[in-house]
């Protein structure tokens, strides 16, 4: 099966559109069409719904979509593992990412490892624990960079560094001026949640002590989130990686007992990483390690 091919019935699938995986992948529409249709009568089913809106994956399309991934990422490390013994690093690495992380870290990993390596591409998604989850249950990412997956996911783990989970509490909090913040006293006081449901760090701590605070707003974003925590809405907690470098009518309190969470590099599978990616954890490791 044509990598090829694959990847252009991946591109139109992502984009939704013949005519935009063309742009993007350089070909002309109906070259990108011809490649899907070949790829439809060699497995003898369709793997696109067509319609005026663009397309769309049918059901087996969907199912057929690890595979597909897995032959463009093995044909990607072996291009990758071809370059290499012939002394040129090369490749399109794709990277999932916290939003904290693609922040606060990852520019400046971006840059080193670009200075080091400028043949290979690097193309960052960002979400949340449970979007990351998927993306590696998927093989749709080549590694990802937040906290440690759940114990269903099957993948390697790489361990980076910890960082510390605060309390938010506006300044006029009477507990601001405290040295720790009890966990109990989450559910003292109005709270605001970052992305509920969605397995991130709130949700797991939360889960983890069986806690039930009192819920006034939630959010998708961690700077509304400590906004609103700063206009007096409530109080909340997150990394202390997140709000580094912001600004505003926020304490922020460790808590009692303290609370950390593992940052790192979680990988579908260590031993056939391509050697972009093996180049990326060695930076992201060593910016830790300098810091």
């Amino acid at each position: 099966m044509d990598a090829i091919k694959c990847e252009a019935l991946l591109a139109a699938a992502a984009l939704g559109s013949m005519t935009a995986a063309a742009e993007q992948l350089g070909y002309t529409q109906s070259g990108i069409t011809r490649m899907v249709h070949a790829l439809e009568e060699e497995l003898g089913f369709p793997l696109l719904a067509r319609s005026k809106g663009g397309v769309e994956l049918t059901e087996n399309g969907k199912l057929m979509l690890p595979a597909l991934r897995e032959i463009v990422r093995a044909d990607e490390n072996a291009r990758q593992l071809g370059a290499e013994i012939c002394g040129v690093v090369t490749g399109v690495l794709t990277v999932g990412s916290y939003y904290s992380v693609s922040a606060m870290l990852m520019p400046k990993i971006i840059s080193i490892f670009k200075t080091r390596y400028p043949g290979i591409r690097i193309r960052i998604l960002e979400g949340g624990n449970r979007e990351m989850a998927e993306w590696l249950r998927e093989k749709a990412v080549d590694c990802c960079f937040g906290a440690k997956p759940t114990d269903d996911i099957l993948c390697d783990w790489v361990p980076v560094f910890q960082d510390e989970l605060v309390a938010w509490l506006p300044e006029s909090s009477p507990r601001a001026k405290e040295a720790a913040f009890p966990l109990k006293a989450l559910e003292s006081e109005p709270f605001i949640q970052t992305s509920p449901d969605c397995d991130t760090d709130q949700d797991r701590l939360l889960r983890q002590f069986d806690l039930h605070p009192d819920i006034r707003f939630t959010t998708r974003d961690g700077f509304a989130t400590y906004n609103m925590v700063a206009a007096g809405l409530g109080i909340s907690f997150n990394q202390k990686l997140i709000s580094r470098d912001w600004n505003g009518g926020v304490v922020e309190l460790p808590f009692y007992p303290p609370q950390y969470i593992s940052l790192g590099i979680s990988i579908p599978s260590r031993q056939e990483a391509s050697p972009a990616v093996k180049r990326f954890i060695s930076c992201v490791k060593e910016m830790a390690a300098a810091q």
